[in-house]
């Protein structure tokens, strides 16, 4: 029955973005992609601490949180990547590297962390997440 089938949801990073858009809205953007695939993040961290005989009853399901998360933070960084300003885009590129630490992708956090130039947002990111410490 037709009631029945499950459009796929539309997600935020889906949306067609219209360009020119401003730093503001982009940062503001990044922001909202960030919270929506933070679930995702979180799923993917709590998968991998589980025993493996557990795991095997999830992995379609974790295909799928996993492939969100990536989507998510794919677009995030295309849109991070054309803001002009530094300082908003620094605060932008935390926003993602939280997101990766929340999914336990340490490789891709501490990747856009070296691309933080500002100081202050470097330390406030060091201060939330000592892993990135190296």
């Amino acid at each position: 029955m037709w009631w029945f089938r499950k459009a796929k949801r539309q997600e935020v990073w889906d949306e067609e973005i219209q360009w020119p858009i401003g730093d503001i809205e982009a940062a503001h953007r990044i922001r909202v992609i960030c919270r929506a695939a933070a679930d995702s993040a979180r799923k993917i961290a709590d998968f991998a601490d589980r025993p493996e005989n557990e795991k095997k009853k999830d992995v379609e399901k974790q295909k799928s949180e996993t492939e969100r998360y990536e989507r998510a933070a794919r677009a995030a960084m295309e849109i991070a990547m054309k803001i002009s300003d530094s300082l908003l885009r620094d605060a932008s590129v935390r926003q993602i590297v939280g997101l990766c630490v929340t999914a336990n992708d340490l490789k891709t956090a501490r990747i856009l962390f070296r691309a933080i130039q500002a100081v202050s947002i470097r330390e406030d990111v060091l201060n939330d997440h000592p892993t990135l410490r190296q």
